[in-house]
């Protein structure tokens, strides 16, 4: 069950990057802006701090959406390669032919 938790928890991430992407951008632009006084970028970056640590994009990891392991990882297929591997062999993707494995 902690594999489905995993899961879980990057669709999570995923919704909050979505919900604060436009805010996070809105204070990156203000804080980036050597135009502004220090102050202001000073303000816009505890607010940046002040975000859920969960809303940046970097939190986000590749993870196979049947397993919810984050290695060996095929980006086409959304999946790892072990269960690319077991659902090959019962033939279950099509255009996937088993060679020797």
């Amino acid at each position: 069950m902690a594999k489905k938790s995993m899961i879980e928890r990057e669709k999570k991430r995923q919704h909050l990057v979505e919900q604060y992407a436009a805010k996070r951008a809105a204070l990156k632009a203000i804080i980036n802006d050597q135009s502004k006084p220090m102050e202001e970028r000073f303000r816009a970056t505890l607010k940046l701090a002040q975000l859920p640590r969960n809303s940046s994009a970097t939190r986000l990891h590749n993870r196979c959406q049947l397993t919810g392991r984050p290695h060996a990882y095929y980006r086409k297929l959304k999946m790892s390669r072990i269960m690319l591997r077991e659902l090959g062999s019962k033939g279950e993707i099509p255009g996937l032919v088993k060679s020797s494995w």
